[in-house]
């Protein structure tokens, strides 16, 4: 399984790639505010993350993400509950 840090890594690797002009991509940033990340663009980074790790993020809990670090927690956690 990734570790919590290789999966920071990826998200932020994604995030970048779907948003180049935002500049520096951490941990802590933020996606509304930081990031400017629109509701279209939010789907098509959950749709690769999903890809990627072959999950089903649950839509409900995408409105308590804030930050990269809180996306990389939750793939961690789904990865850690389905045991991979």
């Amino acid at each position: 399984m990734a570790s919590r840090q290789e999966i920071l890594a990826a998200v932020i690797d994604i995030v970048r790639s779907h948003r180049p002009e935002a500049g520096e991509v951490g941990e802590a940033s933020r996606f509304d505010e930081d990031l400017a990340v629109d509701s279209a663009t939010a789907m098509d980074l959950v749709m690769e993350i999903e890809d990627r790790y072959d999950l089903d993020i649950p839509l409900n809990a995408l409105a308590d993400l804030r930050t990269v670090g809180d996306l990389a927690d939750l793939v961690h956690r789904l990865l850690v509950e389905r045991g991979a």
